[in-house]
């Protein structure tokens, strides 16, 4: 079972994300376990102040290295755990690291908000800065939800049947993503052509099927 730790200063964003389909069944049956860590619960004061102002002046507030220094102190448990700041600065996410981290025993994952996270915390508290894509969002809440579901999803069980995940596993290691069709093998929508099903997926010939989508196909390389 692989452990997510999510420190954030909103919980209640993943609630609903974290108790549908697969990631709720994947809880449930311990494949995976999902905790939801309020920032301000390492704060020691009364307001529970988790933010300030730059240094060198900004329009933005920054979060304070003193909460999440504590707050990754206490939840790091093992030698198999890695910390992940959520940063547009960061390293792409993509299926390789995906892999390697599926094979971790606890990722900790630390939700920046507001103008960033001060600097400490990328130097001196965070295993490796990630970003998933060459945008900026408004926290790293999404980008834990992506990771979260992109990691389970190669643990086994996690998709039910075994030949789900195996079925779209290339030669390399990598994994194949190919175009899909379903019923009906005709559509017609008004004034338009008839939109056909290609005939080799009708045919019944596995070998040529599978040549079919691997043509189709992507590989998403896994190292």
């Amino acid at each position: 079972m692989i452990k997510f730790d999510v420190i954030t200063i909103f919980p209640d964003i993943f609630k609903s994300y974290i108790n549908e389909s697969l990631i709720s069944r994947a809880q449930k049956k311990k494949f995976i376990k999902i905790n939801l860590h309020d920032l301000r619960n390492w704060t020691k004061d009364r307001h529970k102040t988790v933010d300030d102002r730059p240094f060198g002046g900004g329009l933005g507030m920054v979060l304070k290295v003193e909460p999440i220094y504590r707050a990754v102190k206490q939840l790091r448990r093992g030698k198999k755990a890695k910390v992940i700041l959520f940063t547009p600065r960061g390293k792409k996410f993509d299926q390789k690291l995906a892999y390697q981290f599926s094979k971790l025993d606890q990722i900790i994952f630390i939700c920046g908000r507001y103008e960033g996270v001060d600097e400490r915390v990328a130097k001196n508290i965070a295993d490796i800065e990630l970003s998933i894509g060459d945008y900026d969002l408004m926290g790293g809440e999404l980008p834990a939800m992506v990771a979260i579901e992109t990691i389970s999803r190669l643990i086994p069980g996690v998709l039910g049947k075994p030949q789900l995940l195996k079925e779209r596993i290339s030669k390399s290691g990598g994994f194949l993503e190919y175009a899909q069709y379903t019923r009906p093998e005709i559509f017609s929508p008004r004034k338009c052509k008839k939109w056909r099903v290609p005939e080799v997926l009708l045919s019944g010939d596995h070998k040529k099927i599978d040549e079919w989508k691997k043509s189709h196909g992507k590989v998403i390389e896994k190292e």
